[in-house]
Order: structure tokens, then C-alpha cells, then sequence
């Protein structure tokens, strides 16, 4: 999920057809459910009536039964999927009667298997559990009984998957360790940013570890219904643009514009400044990148703290996204210097990474473009010429102006101009014959 393709995207976002019910039950409740009073009288509450770890409790959204029940059914799956993202083997947290309580409402449901035990109810070879165990990113558990019914449906889908043909077992763990990677940095996330700065004891006398639980309680439906709604919106637009491929084998390997964009001077930065700082330069850094790779119709692939990587099917959306992007950040005093990187061709895809010689040769052009500019390699020139968006020489661009003026017509638009730069070696990919690209008044 990776994001950035929200607004590009075709299809049902959500299974009711409703893309908006989710954000306006979050603004229907939102207020409420953050009231500092009640959340206080919500702690109290817990402290009064504690929830027992062996109470077999429903699940917190909208009272649905918990998993133990072992429903097939779609909602069943997506519960089957929280429980499936098992914290490392826990035992630290059997000591800590909160951290039970917290794995139990998170998880909904109670610690019931060895890994052994629930890949034998799943029907697999312990082999094949504990490869996709370890695909999701889990560490081993030796025979702790830290598993729970919904681990062992989530076992029993995927190799139900791999049993009726859908799916091969290499696939299979692929699809678990891709939505492992993704899923890990977003929990990661939220609870060191999102929950960090919003469990700040409401009164004295509270502590951190009271106020989490209520706020756990409260956020985690609303929280499941909109990673659904992202993750629908992502896949129709990824659905999209690949049967929109020319061919089969361009639908794998495909040819794109890729970017590399890179602040300047990154390492002296982290010598001068302090740790605090530098993580806020960095995620104002990664954020404009990001709504601007968005905004403009490209993809953000991955950020690399200093640097960012793009793609996007259109040539000249990528020059924008660039010149944007150098544009943005000179205007920010703040900001460090950038400098960018461009080369189009083929492509290969997988896991939502790009790879192939031409996302190392945007990485080269990114290394010696000069600092606010950017510079890309002659595959992409030709290809801002072809559609038009550049003039093959600022000579050419001067005689059709001319011939347009005694035709009486209007002269071609071109919103990018090219000035070739002197060839260069480049590390591992022979000679190049980069070009400058600006932005055309």
C-alpha cells in the first residue's frame, strides 16, 4: 500500500459501495469519543471491572462475535488477519496483566495454541506454518502457547488458497511477508507517533498505561474500517493501471519514469543537528514529497529518510512531480538544497519496489545532477519530445514560434525545455549523456 494512488484509483472502495461512510462515522464520533471526561470515567470503569484474559470477549466492533467462532465469512477473514499479526512470542507480556488485556481486545482472542497444535487444527505441515509465520515478519515462538484461533484460520485461508489452485505456495508466502512488511511499519508507526502523543494522561494522577487501553478500545474499529477502505482503494487503482498494460509481459515488466529525489548535504546535516530536529526535517521532507508525488498522478515507491522514490507512467507527469518538488523546497528556508534524478524504461515490479538498470541509472543521475536541478537521461528526453512536452533544441522551439507568428497561429506549448550535458561515465552503466531539464516560461 503503498500509498499515493488514492485519487487515481477505479472501482467499489468499500464492499457497502459507501467510500464515505467510514470518514463520516469517524467525524460523527470523533468528538465524543476523545472527551477527556469520559475517557477519565472509562478508565475508572476499567479499574472497577476488569476484563477477565479468559473471558472469551466479542470483538469491539459493533459487538461482533470473536473469532473462536470460526466464521468463514468475509468479516471473519478480517479479523482473522488482526489476529494473525501476533506481538514476538509475548512472553515477556505474561507477567503483565495490562499487556494480556491489551493483546486480547487488539487481538480478540485468547491464547489457546502451540505453533505446533494450530498448524495441525489448520491442516498443514508445521513447515508451511512456520514459513508463513516468519513471512508476516514473527519471530520464533518455540512451542509457547501464544497462538489463537484466528492464527489458525488465517493458516487454514492461505493454504486453502495454495489448495485450490489460486494461489502457489511461493506466491502464498509472498502474499504474507508483503502484507507483514507493510503492516509492521504502520503499527510501528502509530504506536510510537499516533498513540504516543494522544495517550498524555487527560488529568493528574493518570498514568500513560490507564489511558491506553479505553483509547485502544475506542480507536481500533474506526482505525480496521479505514486501513480496509485505503487498502480497497490501492488495489483498484494498482488493479487498474496493470490491465491497462499493453501487453501480458508488460504488465510485470513494464516501463515507467522513475525519480529519485535527494536533499543535499544530508550527512553534515545529522553531524550539526539534533536528533529531535533532524527526525522533523526529515518527515517534512518525506511528507511534501509525498503529497506532491500524490497530487500530481504519481507513485511514491519508497522513502529512504534523505531520499525519496517515485514513479509514474507519463513522462511529463514525472518532470512536474520533479520541478515541483525543487520548487517546494527552495521556497521553504528550512529546507536543504535537492537535486533530482530521471530515466525512463523498463521497469520490473515486485512487492511494490521497482528494480532493473533503469532505476540505477535515476539513482546515478541523482548522485551528479547539480544542486536545485535536475537531470535526466536521453530515453526520457526523447520520450518529453515524442508527447510533446519538450522541443527536441531551443533552436527548433524558435522556428516553429516563427513559422507559427507568420501563419498566424498560436506556437506549441512546451512546458519543458532539455539542454544536453557533456557524457560522463557512470559507475556500473557505462557512458551517459545526461540532460538538464528546466521548466519552459
Amino acid at each position: 500500500m503503498t500509498g499515493d494512488d488514492s485519487g487515481s484509483g477505479t472501482g467499489d472502495p468499500a464492499s457497502d459501495g459507501d467510500p464515505g461512510r467510514v470518514a463520516r462515522s469517524v467525524a460523527d464520533t470523533a468528538p465524543a469519543r476523545v472527551d477527556r471526561t469520559g475517557l477519565h470515567a472509562r478508565v475508572e470503569e476499567e479499574e472497577q471491572d476488569p476484563v477477565d484474559a479468559q473471558d472469551g470477549r466479542t470483538d469491539m466492533q459493533n459487538g461482533r462475535a470473536d473469532v473462536r467462532d470460526d466464521r468463514t465469512d468475509v468479516q471473519g477473514a478480517r479479523t482473522g488477519g488482526q489476529d494473525g499479526r501476533t506481538d514476538q512470542p509475548a512472553a515477556e507480556s505474561d507477567d503483565d496483566p495490562l499487556a494480556l488485556r491489551l493483546e486480547q481486545l487488539i487481538l480478540g482472542a485468547e491464547r489457546r495454541y502451540t505453533p505446533f497444535q494450530a498448524a495441525r487444527s489448520a491442516g498443514v505441515s508445521m513447515e508451511l506454518a512456520s514459513r508463513f509465520w516468519r513471512a508476516m515478519g514473527f519471530a520464533d515462538i518455540g512451542q509457547a502457547k501464544a497462538l489463537t484461533e484466528a492464527d489458525v484460520l488465517a493458516l487454514r485461508r492461505l493454504a486453502g488458497l495454495v489448495e485450490a489452485g489460486l494461489l502457489s505456495e511461493a506466491m502464498a508466502v509472498q502474499v504474507a511477508r508483503s502484507t507483514g512488511q507493510t503492516t509492521a511499519r504502520l503499527a510501528e508507526w502509530q504506536i510510537d507517533s499516533f498513540l504516543e502523543g494522544l495517550t498524555e494522561p487527560p488529568e493528574p494522577g493518570m498514568t500513560r498505561t490507564e489511558v491506553t487501553y479505553p483509547l485502544i478500545e475506542l480507536l481500533l474499529p474506526e482505525l480496521e474500517e479505514f486501513l480496509i477502505y485505503v487498502w480497497r482503494r490501492q488495489l483498484a487503482a494498482a488493479t487498474g493501471r496493470v490491465v491497462q498494460a499493453a501487453d501480458d509481459e508488460e504488465m510485470v515488466d513494464r516501463r515507467l519514469a522513475v525519480g529519485f529525489a535527494d536533499l543535499v548535504g544530508f550527512t553534515r546535516l545529522t553531524r550539526r543537528m539534533e536528533e529531535e530536529e533532524l527526525g522533523e526535517l526529515v518527515e517534512a521532507f518525506e511528507t511534501t514529497a509525498a503529497d506532491l508525488v500524490a497530487a500530481h498522478g504519481g507513485r511514491l515507491i519508497k522513502t529512504l529518510g534523505d531520499e525519496v522514490l517515485y514513479a509514474a507512467d507519463d513522462a511529463g507527469i514525472a518532470a512536474e512531480i520533479a520541478l515541483r518538488l525543487i520548487e517546494t523546497m527552495a521556497n521553504d528556508e528550512t529546507m536543504p538544497e535537492l537535486r533530482v534524478g530521471i530515466a525512463f524504461g523498463t521497469v520490473t515490479t515486485r512487492m511494490g519496489d521497482v528494480f532493473g538498470t533503469t532505476v540505477n541509472l535515476a539513482s546515478r543521475l541523482t548522485s551528479i545532477a547539480p544542486k536545485d536541478a535536475v537531470l535526466v537521461d536521453g530515453a526520457f528526453a526523447e520520450e518529453l519530445i515524442r508527447t510533446g512536452d519538450a522541443p527536441a533544441s531551443e533552436a527548433v522551439a524558435v522556428e516553429e514560434a516563427v513559422a507559427a507568428e507568420k501563419e498566424g497561429e498560436e506556437p506549441p506549448a512546451y512546458r519543458f525545455g532539455l539542454q544536453p550535458m557533456w557524457q560522463r561515465a557512470v559507475r556500473g552503466l557505462g557512458v551517459v549523456e545526461p540532460w538538464l531539464m528546466s521548466r519552459r516560461d
